[in-house]
């Protein structure tokens, strides 16, 4: 079996890449850099050059052979990578006739748990939103405690209006549901200590990024003075990176994004080596149908899995894909369809214009930038 061509698809919010080979083959994987989907497409091209010709069962091959060529790195190379690694998988998976958790090493897990995101923009708000997702069967849900606009406010109240949020949502659910919070990168070392010491009789799941990630150092600081569990890594594209974070002991749980870090070849090292840490998976999910599939894909496999997004898709990506895995009760069930068990009809994707990241910013009251 030999691989014919490698295309990029820029669909809507998303960048679809599917690999074909000369036996009928097609696999289908998804980018995650989702701010640069162009640049990225322009790198999936790139990738084709290399892969034509080449076999599709040497994934791990192919991806020493383009990760190494010239020792060049960065999340653009890495999300294409990403997705034509994946895509290789589903092909693997179709030729063999077995789901690729299956060729990972068999189920650990029947179905996949996932939290929602609250909306709202007020206590209440999230508060009844948190109660209405626990009634519909969610186990685990996902709170960003800031007001909008709440870059123009002290830090002092910001911090005063993000406690009141979330006791307001624990009041409303108890113990039925875990709570996580995605902090978004929001604060500075000082205020992210202040709001985790006082939100700690909540027993929050997991704190989120309370920190830009270019700087482990800072987090590490935030780690030792803090009680709240930790979890980093979306922004991540490197075993050595993770392997960082892991030793460092910063972080309970982390956050790979399969479409950035690698894909299944490196997911699945980034997990084994979490394991032997004790440190849990919280997949970072952005993106489309292909990737909830593979997420799905990925989370059935691994011991260490704690919990995924949901990513709930709609639009003309949703309905030119079918076998999307089913969502009952807050989990999303494993499929044993060969492959990521998914179809693509690319005729119905003709037309779709992408939509591209448009930069704007966010700005404290004095005008600087924010985040």
């Amino acid at each position: 079996m030999r691989i014919a061509d490698v295309k990029p698809f820029l669909v809507d919010r998303y960048l679809l890449v599917r690999v074909y080979t000369d036996e009928g083959f097609i696999g289908t994987g998804e980018a995650g850099l989702w701010a640069h989907h162009p640049t990225v497409a322009a790198a999936v091209r790139e990738l084709a050059a290399y892969c034509r010709g080449k076999d599709p069962r040497r994934i791990e091959h192919h991806a020493q052979v383009i990760t190494r060529d010239t020792h060049f790195s960065g999340p653009v190379l890495s999300a294409a990578v990403s997705a034509v690694d994946v895509a290789l998988w589903d092909i693997l998976g179709q030729a063999a006739g077995l789901p690729v958790h299956q060729l990972l090493g068999g189920r650990c897990r029947d179905r996949v748990r996932v939290f929602a995101n609250l909306g709202g923009a007020t206590p209440p708000e999230r508060a009844a939103a948190a109660r209405a997702l626990v009634d519909e069967g969610y186990t685990s849900l996902r709170l960003t405690p800031f007001n909008p606009g709440f870059e123009a406010h002290t830090p002092a109240r910001v911090i005063a209006d993000a406690v009141a949020m979330v006791a307001a949502v624990h009041e409303a659910v108890g113990d039925e549901a875990d709570l996580g919070l995605e902090i978004h990168r929001n604060l500075r070392p000082e205020e992210a200590i202040t709001l985790a010491r006082e939100l700690e009789p909540y027993r929050v799941l997991y704190y989120e990024d309370a920190l830009p990630p270019e700087s482990i150092d800072a987090l590490e600081y935030v780690a030792r003075h803090v009680r709240l569990p930790m979890a980093s890594g979306e922004r991540y594209h490197t075993l050595q990176q993770f392997a960082d974070l892991i030793d460092r002991k910063t972080v309970s749980l982390i956050r790979p994004d399969l479409s950035l870090a690698g894909g299944f070849t490196q997911a699945k090292k980034i997990a084994a080596y979490a394991e032997a840490h004790f440190v849990g998976i919280f997949p970072h999910l952005m993106g489309g149908p292909v990737n909830n599939a593979a997420f799905v894909q990925l989370a059935a496999a691994i011991p260490n899995f704690v919990v995924m997004e949901n990513n709930p898709v709609a639009g003309p990506v949703a309905d030119a894909i079918r076998g999307e895995p089913e969502l009952v009760d807050g989990y999303r069930l494993v499929p044993e369809r060969p492959g990521l068990g998914i179809e693509l009809d690319e005729v119905a994707l003709e037309g779709v214009p992408c939509q591209r990241h448009t930069i704007t910013g966010a700005f404290h009251r004095d005008g600087s930038v924010a985040h």
